[in-house]
């Protein structure tokens, strides 16, 4: 269900907004927000409910991983984006599963008229690491709520 209303998605968005996420707003544009729901001294799996504003979205990224890794995104409110390279653009809502392979260049964010969350879930594996790459352009995000 699209959220434009900031109160109003605040009101159904279940783990929380949280705090501005200052620490990779480099590779996004426009305003994320991350609440952790899992800490990392008490398990290695790492989950945090990750909410980008509308327009929102983050850059090409690509999660490395030589065994195991990747991330699965849980979609808990509003309507967002997601596209690995070369494929289509997915509509994301609520109740869907995006499960991403280790490797796979990709990026996720909110639609244009719509305030989004997902749990971000990172995959253990062996030799993690993520590269950040290019931005989704004004130009290619624009076409996608048409």
């Amino acid at each position: 269900m699209k959220e434009i209303n900031e109160d109003k998605f605040n009101e159904i968005n279940l783990f929380g907004k949280g705090s501005a996420n200052d620490g990779f707003a480099q590779y996004f544009i426009g305003k994320s927000f991350l609440n952790p729901l899992t800490d990392l001294e008490k398990t290695s799996l790492f989950l945090a409910n990750v909410t980008f504003e509308p327009r929102c979205r983050n850059n090409w990224h690509i999660h490395h991983s030589s065994k195991g890794g990747g991330q699965i995104l849980i979609c808990v409110a509003g309507e967002g984006w997601y596209q690995e390279e070369g494929k289509k653009p997915q509509k994301l809502k609520a109740g869907d599963v995006v499960t991403i392979p280790a490797n796979v260049k990709h990026w996720h964010g909110s639609c244009t008229n719509s305030w989004f969350s997902h749990i971000a879930i990172e995959v253990p594996g062996e030799n993690t690491s993520t590269e950040w790459c290019e931005q989704v352009t004004d130009e290619e995000y624009d076409k996608l709520d048409k």
